[in-house]
């Protein structure tokens, strides 16, 4: 017989505890130990038969069927080949990022694009005056989407179930609740119940679900760990809110690749595809300007060029300033450091500012030759050539170390009209890999390179 008993939860984490504590063991917050009573209890004792009445039995792996799922087209390249090729049936799709971001846009944006695909959209947050609203300056066929404005999980379902359509959204999982839990909407508890009956509810009929997630201030998705465990894929949006451009990131994907990644363009009529992501970072000013460079750097399995900006001044007072955007700030002191102690470049006296054009966040190893070469172009105010990049990695020792896939680097520059790029010397990459017009340079540490490229 089934008994009551109390547990102690984080609210913060989801970590379960038998007794109250101050400071959670997990995640170290304090103060997040709620009560909660659960009911116990041993299995009926037909539970087995049950089980092995249903047919469920252990099968050899070599036995299992492995072709491939149907996948769904949602009819936006950019967002099908995130996926690995589509929407997988059946599939529960996590979407996270900033507030205002652009997760209701994309998701809207998408069953509009696709009209076969019939489509019911669960707002939580909107009413369906907002939705229509929205629909409107996106523009797309809304003759096959259906808007239900609800936040019951159990209704939702019923009406999910009545309706059949090929695609469900829910925006978002935070406004959702269910009747079987005593708990506010958004709550841990509340978040693991309804993602556990939408995860039911996708396996159960194979219609794919996209459930959109905020997230906190520190840039994870919000809710308990185990939210990100359930769900069979997780995109994150990533970018400035602020500015045009945003990135789609794939963090988990059981049915593709996690190396994939989108990038889209904010406009008025919603998220537009950028095919080739390194013209919106290319320079746009005139030549003959110092303090420029052009980095090769690669997100996941995309090349992109990038442009490198620095400024380098006499400190106005005692102690000098380093500032960066999109890079970080602890390497490029590091950097900074190493041009002083290794190849003699007195630094310590001068301000130096760095920014990433295009307002990204760059954490790729590949951009330090570019962000040494744009601080010495910007100290020497020597201009650089324009069709000149950069792929390397600077060590503590100054020497240029090899970076991966140097081939694709290599083709994406010559692919937008680069002449020179400098690499590691220890880099190994075969001359039938290297394409017509273009020249690969070698260098083995920074006063090689800027014998080469400052004195040369």
């Amino acid at each position: 017989m089934a008994k009551d008993k109390t547990i102690f939860f984080c609210t913060n984490c989801g970590n379960e505890s038998p007794k109250w504590m101050g400071r959670c063991p997990a995640c170290g917050e304090w103060n997040t130990m709620v009560e909660k009573t659960v009911a116990t209890g041993k299995p009926a004792k037909n539970a087995g038969a049950a089980s092995r009445a249903g047919g469920h039995r252990p099968q050899a792996l070599a036995e299992i069927s492995s072709a491939a799922q149907r996948r769904i087209s949602l009819g936006d390249p950019e967002v099908d080949r995130l996926l690995g090729g589509g929407l997988v049936e059946g599939s529960l799709v996590l979407l996270g990022g900033e507030p205002g971001i652009g997760k209701s846009t994309l998701s809207l944006q998408l069953p509009l694009g696709c009209p076969t695909l019939k489509t019911l959209y669960v707002s939580g947050e909107e009413s369906a005056s907002q939705v229509r609203m929205r629909a409107e300056r996106l523009g797309g066929d809304a003759s096959n989407c259906l808007i239900y404005c609800e936040t019951l999980i159990e209704n939702i379902i019923a009406q999910a179930t009545e309706i059949n359509p090929g695609l469900m959204v829910v925006d978002s999982v935070q406004t959702m609740y269910s009747e079987a839990v005593d708990s506010s909407a958004g709550s841990v508890t509340q978040i693991k119940e309804v993602t556990s009956l939408l995860l039911h509810f996708a396996k159960s009929t194979g219609i794919p679900v996209i459930l959109i997630g905020h997230i906190t201030k520190d840039g994870y998705i919000a809710g308990p760990k185990i939210l990100e465990h359930i769900v069979d894929v997780v995109l994150q949006f990533e970018g400035d809110d602020k500015g045009a451009y945003r990135l789609l990131r794939s963090i988990k994907n059981r049915f593709g690749s996690t190396s994939e990644l989108a990038v889209f363009e904010m406009t008025g009529t919603g998220l537009k595809d950028v095919t080739n992501p390194s013209e919106m970072l290319m320079p746009v000013h005139d030549q003959g300007l110092s303090g420029t460079a052009v980095a090769v750097m690669l997100d996941g399995l995309r090349p992109f060029l990038i442009e490198v900006q620095a400024l380098v001044s006499t400190a106005a007072y005692g102690t000098a300033q380093r500032s960066a955007t999109g890079f970080d700030a602890r390497r490029l002191n590091m950097l900074l450091a190493v041009l002083e102690k290794r190849a003699g470049f007195k630094l310590t006296m001068k301000d130096v500012f760095l920014n990433m054009a295009g307002g990204l966040r760059v954490a790729d190893p590949a951009c330090d030759l570019a962000v040494v070469c744009a601080v010495l172009s910007s100290n020497f105010d020597f201009a650089l050539p324009a069709d000149v990049c950069f792929a390397g990695e600077v060590g503590l020792s100054g020497e240029v170390r090899p970076v991966p896939q140097c081939d694709r680097r290599i083709a994406e520059a010559s692919r937008l009209g680069y002449r020179k790029i400098y690499i590691s010397k220890y880099s190994s990459i075969a001359k039938t890999q290297i394409p017509e017009g273009i020249q690969v340079l070698k260098v083995a540490d920074i006063p090689a390179l800027v014998k080469s490229l400052f004195r040369g």
